[in-house]
């Protein structure tokens, strides 16, 4: 079968076509940077509301058209389409030294039913992620130091973001209640420390989530995350090198029974940050130990936990027109296997579609029960575009494991170890400047033997996933 034979929906193929066709004239007309929204949008809404320099002011609007054919997790339709919104709201006021900020989140989803995938990843309406106060400190530790403080609730992007992250791509964010220290010193040196209570996503429940109802997130001391991370940029040269450290721990609440997760993760990581016409590298591992509930109920054994990760890759930017770049990685998460002890990575709250895989729809592939080469093209196909194809084969750490987020399992191994053929392409296009942003992603994932044979493996063949993205900045 042709990689692509298996389509989506009719009107996601239509969705996508037009806009790449759109993609396609406007690129050619205009002359603009494909690099993410960093310089004020042309419809700002601070500048439209005559604040002055102490307020920052922006919100968000984003508008995603999920499709997929073949679902290759069980228990959903074969085939699906979803319409994701979200609008953000984001005010910060610098009274110096101390800073007052918040934001407001606004996630729903429509189309979906009681077969389709929606969690509190897609829907978490009108809510309050920010809320907090940050005082900076200059030079607390001698000239050339600097020092933040901030307690509230905010939002968390912590080192490489495989552990801690606010993933942008998801339709909701993650939010955290506490405390939050940065110290910046000489030489390139940084160390971020946190005591946190990561909030709970609420209403969680399936005919909630389907009418889009408002529920307050919580969060309490059953759900605590500490640790921190420290860089040194200066390492030698360009390159880098951080250490990171996290205890994770959770325990039952009056709403909510969990796997009462007892989890210390230590990390290390050497990189260097990628440039036009030079080498680029990164090589990062955990370790993790703790415990675990064999279930959640009250009386289910505890095991030890043992798990790790690990993921390298070396790349080059050539410094030609349209910037290529391409790199060779490789990810290895362990799987739980027969025995006494828990052996499955937990990835807590990182992200994965930044080098692993979408969510939405698809979210069958993250970092949990996986061993995965991979080689990524990246390039810039004019100075409004960005685009990146990449091809993942895809392995299970552990034949015995349900294989990645998938839910997928064969607990006697017979199905094999290889899951399939993985490709992905993604489009980024500024239809006007800092302002309008278009985002077309398609995957295909071919099923391997394990997908097709295990027990509960769903017989709707391979895997289409599209999605059409349209972002408004202000």
């Amino acid at each position: 079968m042709p990689l692509f034979e298996r389509r989506p929906t009719g009107a996601a193929v239509c969705a996508l076509l037009c806009s790449l066709l759109s993609l396609t004239s406007v690129g050619a007309a205009r002359a603009q940077t494909a690099s993410p929204q960093t310089t004020a949008s042309p419809w700002s809404l601070r500048q439209l509301v005559g604040a002055d320099d102490r307020l920052k002011l922006s919100a968000t609007a984003r508008i995603r058209f999920d499709t997929i054919d073949g679902q290759p997790r069980p228990g959903f339709n074969a085939s699906d389409d979803v319409w994701n919104l979200r609008t953000t709201l984001f005010a910060e006021y610098d009274a110096g030294p101390v800073r007052f900020g918040t934001e407001l989140y606004d996630s729903r989803a429509y189309g979906g039913d009681a077969r389709t995938p929606i969690s509190t990843n897609e829907i978490n309406v009108a809510e309050v992620v920010q809320a907090y106060a940050a005082v900076d400190l200059d030079a607390p530790f001698g000239a050339g130091t600097t020092a933040t403080v901030q307690v509230g609730r905010f939002v968390l992007n912590l080192g490489s973001r495989r552990l801690v992250a606010a993933d942008d791509y998801r339709n909701t964010t993650n939010g955290y209640t506490g405390l939050r220290a940065d110290i910046t010193g000489r030489d390139g040196l940084r160390a971020i420390a946190v005591y946190v209570l990561p909030t709970q996503r609420l209403p969680d429940d399936l005919p909630s989530l389907l009418d889009n109802a408002y529920g307050s997130d919580r969060e309490g001391s059953d759900t605590r995350l500490w640790g921190g991370v420290v860089t040194w940029n200066g390492l030698f040269g360009p390159v880098g090198a951080e250490v990171s450290y996290f205890r994770f721990d959770e325990r039952d609440n009056e709403t909510r029974t969990t796997r009462d997760r007892a989890l210390d993760t230590v990390g290390g990581r050497i990189f260097r940050p990628a440039a036009g016409g030079s080498w680029d590298f990164e090589v990062e591992a955990f370790q993790q130990w703790g415990s675990i509930s064999a279930a959640t109920a009250p009386t289910a054994a505890t095991l030890d936990v043992s798990a790790g990760f690990f993921h390298a890759d070396v790349g080059y930017g050539f410094d030609r027109p349209m910037k290529p770049r391409i790199s060779l990685r490789y990810d290895w998460v362990s799987g739980d296997k027969p025995g006494q002890n828990y052996e499955r990575f937990d990835t807590l709250y990182g992200m994965r579609r930044a080098e692993i895989a979408p969510s939405g729809l698809y979210n069958a592939v993250g970092r949990a029960n996986l061993s995965s080469p991979a080689i990524r093209m990246e390039w810039l196909p004019t100075p409004a575009t960005d685009a990146f194809i990449s091809y993942r084969p895809l392995w299970l750490a552990s034949r015995t494991d349900s294989f990645s987020t998938s839910s997928v399992r064969d607990v006697t191994g017979r199905s094999g170890a290889f899951a399939g053929h993985q490709i992905e392409l993604r489009v980024r296009h500024w239809l006007v400047r800092d302002a309008l942003r278009l985002e077309v992603g398609t995957l295909h994932l071919a099923r391997g033997q394990f997908l097709k044979t295990a027990p509960n493996a769903p017989d709707t063949g391979d895997t289409s996933y599209s999605s059409l993205n349209v972002t408004a900045f202000f």
